[in-house]
């Protein structure tokens, strides 16, 4: 209980954290963004200044001696683009827009409009006559204005680097709690297991019918089966050439004998001898989720086929039920971890099964078709040897 308190003071701490970092990297940026636009209307300020002293200066004052301070504020004010108006909305002049296009009036109007939605014109009087200086934010300070949008991506990044590291170290974590269950599940089902099987030697002694005998052993050699496929869990599985049909077979008999008799079960093949390289515990493994799905998904009533096909280098094989179906979203869903639509259940026996199949096998599995309320057909394709 302490060790979760602690993990979630943490979780708070860090978006408390994280959230005011975040404001107050927004709130500088904001100031100096406010700080940076005063600046430019101050320096178009001045130029305008230096417009209304050359305006009223004469021509013979021109070829004289006049101060250079009016030309050099103009000559360098270059990285504010502006047009100058006169009172009655006549466009007198433009500087440091595009040489090229300001030929345009339809250009010049469309930059004017910008510039008005940006900032208040800068009032120029001389000689009676009234100017009006239009300016736009410069590239500086536009670029800036996305610094905060760039700045949060790049945290978003960040925090989600962070949070798949976690998860993916959080799943490592639950692989390793799985194997180890499944390990330990296996030790424990052996102990027992060891006992029965001195328990089928005295009534074979006691000459009990033969016939309780041998469906007890074959419910014994079930559970052994099933604590060696535990035991397996977390650790790469030897693989070998095995008749695929006679796995898969057993695995339908089984359940077929252990099922409602509601339900007409058919096996197909187009070979007696598939040779395949795999291995027999986890497959059969694979062959039983598919069948018990089935048997669910038609509530014990219906009909089921497993199909087995050999063409080329590939094997297919297919089961097939006349069960509820799914909707196609579903096709994907059903095979992550914990996803079941079974009111008991853990959701994990197709996640193993694909697991089986495409990691240790290098085949595929996969939904060919469901159709709501006629049935699903899942799809095996593995490689011949």
């Amino acid at each position: 209980m302490k060790v979760y308190s602690k993990t979630l003071f943490f979780k708070r701490f860090t978006i408390a954290a994280s959230f005011i970092i975040v404001s107050l990297i927004l709130w500088n940026t904001y100031t100096f963004f406010q700080k940076f636009k005063k600046a430019e209307r101050a320096k178009m300020e001045i130029h305008g200044e230096a417009i209304k002293e050359l305006r009223t200066v004469s021509i013979e004052e021109l070829d004289q001696n006049i101060s250079e301070l009016p030309l050099k504020i103009i000559s360098r004010t270059k990285d504010i683009p502006f047009i100058l108006v006169d009172v009655d909305g006549n466009i007198k002049g433009s500087n440091n827009l595009d040489t090229i296009k300001e030929k345009d009036p339809e250009y010049l109007k469309e930059q004017l409009a910008i510039m008005k939605s940006q900032n208040q014109p800068i009032l120029v009087e001389y000689l009676g006559k009234t100017d009006y200086i239009y300016y736009r934010d410069s590239d500086l300070l536009d670029k800036l204005t996305y610094y905060p949008l760039a700045f949060l991506l790049i945290l978003v990044l960040f925090l989600a680097v962070i949070y798949l590291f976690y998860s993916s170290n959080k799943a490592a974590e639950t692989n390793k709690l799985w194997t180890g269950m499944a390990k330990e599940t296996a030790h424990q089902i052996g102990t027992p297991l060891s006992s029965l099987l001195g328990w089928i030697a005295i009534l074979k002694m006691e000459k009990v019918n033969d016939t309780y005998i041998t469906e007890i052993e074959k419910d014994v050699h079930r559970l052994n089966a099933i604590a060696n496929r535990f035991s397996k869990i977390g650790s790469i599985p030897e693989l070998k050439e095995e008749n695929i049909v006679d796995i898969s077979k057993q695995a339908f008999d089984y359940l077929e004998s252990r099922s409602s008799k509601q339900i007409s079960f058919s096996f197909f093949t187009t070979d007696e001898d598939i040779q395949i390289k795999l291995n027999s515990e986890l497959f059969g493994w694979v062959i039983e989720n598919l069948i018990k799905n089935a048997i669910d998904a038609m509530l014990r009533k219906g009909e089921l086929t497993l199909r087995i096909e050999s063409f080329g280098k590939k094997v297919k094989i297919s089961v097939s039920d006349t069960g509820k179906g799914m909707p196609k979203k579903m096709f994907k869903q059903i095979f992550k971890p914990g996803f079941t639509t079974k009111k008991r259940g853990w959701g994990l026996g197709l996640s193993l099964s694909k697991r089986i199949v495409e990691d240790y096998h290098n085949g595929k599995i996969f939904v060919k078709k469901s159709e709501i309320d006629k049935g699903t057909t899942f799809e095996i394709l593995l490689n011949r040897v």
